[in-house]
């Protein structure tokens, strides 16, 4: 049985949405269910910054990035859980986890190809930008920070079935592929999972409901990928609940992606 994270980290950021009315709650409720598996630390988080090179807020989500760096530089973990926080909030984690692993494979799990890029982009919101950023289509003041771009080879979908034509354009130009059933894959995995994959008429704690994964379907894709042995990193974002009670609830699957990340 896997034993806990060597990092929990919390990055609360929600600059990235654009629709971040919830997600400060959700990323503290977040927080106090993963720390429940790893020691905890927090990135610190920023003001509503300022926009620039066509993406909203940009200077408080750069300045994060690199809170967020500076603190996976320092404790130098390889396994780590993240508590966002908006889905952009997995750049600076699968950047470190990519540096201690080079032949990492992202697995992405998302109702959305978050493919964007600041230029083609309707919206000028960084969450829907993370997967361009990590192959080789970061912001010009982030690219240099960055290790050198994903093998397209190394990254995989599920649930994602919402774009736009600059998304769609993507991934047809990456060849981004949806993982297979049954497919298997070697080495180290870090998962990306974003909970506006799940049916909201399971999971309605969203800002944009347009999921369509069980949440059992969830959790058994997380379960299988630990069962691999080579899970080094999981991130669970965009959790909005409305209110307290909300928050609770929605933590009781947190806490169940979380056991399933350990084979628990």
């Amino acid at each position: 049985m896997p034993t806990d994270f060597d990092l929990v980290l919390a990055y609360p950021q929600w600059q990235g949405s654009g629709r971040s009315e919830n997600l400060r709650r959700g990323a503290k409720a977040a927080a106090e269910v993963c720390a429940r598996y790893g020691p905890l630390a927090s990135a610190p988080l920023s003001g509503d910054g300022e926009a620039r090179g066509g993406i909203n807020r940009w200077t408080a989500i750069l300045d994060q990035f690199r809170a967020a760096r500076a603190i996976l530089a320092e404790r130098r973990p390889d396994r780590v859980l993240t508590a966002g926080g908006d889905c952009a909030c997995d750049v600076a984690v699968i950047d470190h986890l990519r540096r201690r692993h080079p032949d990492l494979t992202v697995i992405w799990v998302d109702a959305h190809l978050d493919a964007n890029t600041a230029a083609t982009s309707p919206s000028g919101n960084f969450h829907g930008m993370p997967v361009a950023t990590l192959m080789g289509q970061a912001p010009a003041d982030l690219a240099p920070l960055l290790a050198p771009p994903l093998d397209p080879a190394r990254f995989r979908y599920v649930a994602a079935q919402v774009g736009d034509d600059g998304e769609w354009a993507f991934q047809r130009e990456k060849g981004l592929e949806w993982l297979r059933p049954g497919e298997r894959i070697e080495g180290p995995v870090h998962i990306h999972f974003d909970l506006d994959a799940l049916d909201p008429a399971e999971f309605p704690h969203l800002a944009y409901p347009e999921g369509r994964l069980r949440i059992d379907d969830g959790l058994a894709l997380v379960r299988t990928v630990a069962g691999w042995g080579g899970l080094v990193g999981l991130t669970i974002t965009e959790f909005a609940p409305a209110d307290d009670e909300a928050a609770r609830d929605g933590a009781r699957v947190i806490d169940s992606l979380c056991r399933a990340a350990l084979g628990r």
